[in-house]
């Protein structure tokens, strides 16, 4: 069940990370919202997760996840820049989330 609440966490922080860059400096009442919600959900599925899994491992598959996410949408929605090779580092990121699983 923690390992499910941190992807969960991990995909709420992309939307936070997002929102809050569509929220122009938290100027934009409803993408400010959306960030402030997905925000506490996020950390909150965090703080879950960690109850079971240690601190290390945790952090860095809810920040993979994130990262990753973020990213990718950025690329395929927002006109983002992408490339071969930054699509390999992000399935990079993606290879080591899963390998945080794999050996945790």
């Amino acid at each position: 069940m923690a390992w499910l609440v941190l992807v969960l966490s991990g995909v709420m922080e992309a939307v936070w990370a997002t929102a809050l860059g569509k929220s122009d400096g938290l100027t934009r009442p409803p993408a400010t919202a959306v960030f402030v919600v997905a925000l506490v959900v996020s950390m909150a599925g965090l703080a879950y997760a960690m109850r079971d899994l240690p601190v290390g491992t945790s952090y860095a598959v809810w920040v993979g996840i994130g990262a990753a996410l973020t990213v990718t949408y950025a690329m395929a929605v927002d006109g983002e820049a992408a490339s071969p090779l930054k699509v390999l580092l992000v399935l990079g990121i993606v290879g080591c989330v899963i390998g945080l699983k794999a050996t945790g």
